[in-house]
Order: C-alpha cells, then structure tokens, then sequence
C-alpha cells in the first residue's frame, strides 16, 4: 500500500514539475549594435518585444542587449543569430560583403521610394528568391531605412565633382562602389564610430540617412547636409534584417512560434520602414535648430550622378548572371515590386478618413 502511494505521489511531482517546465516563460536574448535612445530600439525593437510578451501572456519575453553587450562587432551578428550566440539579432547582411549578393539589389543607387514601400518590396523579393540565401536563420522582418544622404564637415557637396578626393563613410560594399563611383574615397567602419572619426579628421563626412544621424550625432560634428531631389528614387539606402535562430524557434511550442509568426513577416518589415520614414523630419530638424546648412541638389543634376553609378547596377547585374541567378530579371522584380508598393501606399494614403469622405 505504501509502495503505492509512494508511487503515485512520485508521479504526480513529476506530472506537477513537467507542467511548471512548460509554462516556464522563454526569455529570448535581443542583440543589436545601436544606443538604447535609437529609433531602432525604442519604437521596433522594445515595442515587439512587449506585444509578443503580451500576446504570449507572459510565457514569451524578451532581454534586449543593445550597444553589442553581448559581445562581439556588428559584422558579427548575423552568426550570433546562426550560432546561437543570440536569439534575435537586428542587423545589416551587407555588414558582411558578398554573402548576401541576392538582397543587395536593393542596395544599388537610385532604387528605393520610401522606406515603407522598399520594405515591403523586400520581404515579397526575400519570399520569391532570397529564401536558401537566408536559409540559416528564421527571418522575422527585412526593411530598409529612408533615403541616405551626405552629410560633410567642411565641404557643401552639391555637384559631382565635389565628391573628389573626400573620405566618406558608406555601410555596405554596394554604397562604398557608389562613392568610388561618383569619385570618393569610401571608408569602411561601423555607424558608432562616426561621430568621433569626423571630428578627428579620419572621416570628411558619411553617407547614412537622416534618422540614424542623432543616435550617433552626426549632426554635432559636420556643418553641412546634401539631400536629392525627393522625386528621383534615393540615392541609396540599405537593407536590415530581424533575424532569429532556427533551433530556438523550433522548440518553441506551437502556439508559441504562432505568437511570433504574428508579429513577423510582411507587417512588421512594412512597420519598421514606416517608422524610419516617419523619423526623417525630427532628425532633419535637430540639423536645422543647429544651423547646419542643407542643400538639395536637383533633379538635373543628379542624372549625373545617375549616369557615374550606372557601372554600380551593371555589375551588380553581370554578378548576378555569372552565379546563374538570372541579375536582370532580380533587377526588374525588385524595381517592380518597389514601384507597386509605392503606388499601393500613395492609394492608401490618398484615401479619405472614415467619415470625412464625399457627401
């Protein structure tokens, strides 16, 4: 009889300790390279993390590393993600050069609309061509950022012949190509050490968007700011990717992993484009409150430039062909795929507000 009772009770501890096993929360490690005060951070990263904690009623959290506190350099995180080193990671494939080449079509000159509607393009382009290139992880978002622009020390760039000589900073090899193109002298280094490397003098200047500039004061160390005509696509921009490792979204539960596939995907690379465009003003006003100067340089001017990083999109595409991956026909769904997505936000934009339309 005792033997029994003490088998039934050994069984019930263990039924009791597998059911508190299972509703033990999953506590999943965010890495990312930008200060806790960048856009990235405070209004994706945090926000995501505390919907999926919410919609998991608790049984999902997240510990956000930023600023590398786990280790290790940008460059380094897409293998943090593959290895496990972390579970989520928030980073740039093209911080590692000539390992994504598929993706990169949208970081090739003159390419992107607006963040949002690139974005968007991005995840539909990963969907149709881009999935064994990013086999080794679980890909929650790719988005990319508004339109970069030149940001200098001591000189205003406002024709093509201003880029001789300067040392410009640029993220990815598709965008250092461009300024070697346009007759720059591109620098590779990561965005949080910028600031410190123009005003030293290592660096005139960089090539990055407007929202990024105050997570790095940029805006404290140059004087001058060269934006393009905003009806002429962006001068470049670069793609960003959420990523999260395999094994650890394989062994969520079910639900779970539902719990995730929610909150990922189409809609939250289309949300984090969204609020990089929306961004740009704020950013764009600390520059002017400083009384920086920003020059437009016009639509006329830039088919120079247009023509000078043709070579940039050409071999891109000749790259493309010699790996059998078709670059023309990758080009044109890209371009087809932003413009669709642009006409699909103007639409919606233009749309009447419930209420407020025609009597």
């Amino acid at each position: 009889m005792m033997r029994r009772v003490f088998c039934a009770l050994t069984l019930l501890g263990c039924v009791i300790t597998q059911a508190a096993t299972a509703q033990a929360p999953v506590t999943l490690k965010v890495h990312h390279f930008l200060p806790p005060g960048s856009n990235t951070h405070a209004k994706l990263l945090a926000p995501w993390c505390e919907r999926i904690e919410r919609e998991a009623a608790g049984r999902l959290k997240c510990q956000l590393f930023p600023s590398m506190q786990l280790g290790g350099t940008p460059p380094q995180l897409y293998d943090q993600a593959r290895d496990g080193v972390a579970d989520i990671v928030w980073t740039l494939p093209g911080y590692t050069a000539n390992r994504f080449p598929i993706m990169e079509v949208f970081e090739l000159p003159f390419i992107s609309s607006s963040a949002e509607a690139t974005s968007k393009a991005a995840w539909e382009y990963y969907e149709k061509h881009a999935r064994e290139e990013l086999r080794e992880i679980k890909p929650l978002a790719i988005h990319v950022h508004d339109a970069g622009y030149v940001h200098t020390r001591d000189k205003q760039i406002r024709v093509l012949n201003d880029f001789r000589g300067l040392k410009l900073r640029a993220p990815t090899r598709q965008t250092n190509r461009l300024l070697a193109a346009l007759g720059a002298a591109p620098v590779s280094m990561p965005v949080t050490a910028l600031a410190d490397a123009i005003s030293k003098g290592v660096l005139d200047g960089a090539m990055i968007p407007w929202e990024v500039v105050p997570a790095v004061k940029v805006h404290e160390v140059v004087r001058f700011h060269t934006e393009t005509d905003s009806n002429v696509p962006a001068m470049y921009t670069a793609v960003f990717l959420l990523a999260m490792n395999r094994r650890t979204y394989d062994d969520l539960p079910a639900d779970l992993k539902a719990v995730i596939d929610r909150n990922s995907g189409a809609s939250l690379s289309a949300q984090a484009g969204r609020i990089w465009d929306e961004q740009t003003a704020p950013a764009r006003k600390l520059a002017v409150d400083r009384g920086n100067t920003i020059y437009v340089v016009p639509a006329a001017e830039l088919v120079q430039w247009q023509r000078a990083a043709q070579p940039v999109i050409v071999d891109w595409v000749a790259d493309m062909n010699r790996r059998k991956l078709g670059g023309d026909a990758l080009l044109a769904d890209a371009r087809a795929l932003i413009a669709r997505n642009a006409r699909g936000n103007a639409l919606s934009n233009a749309r009447p507000e419930p209420g407020k339309g025609k009597k």
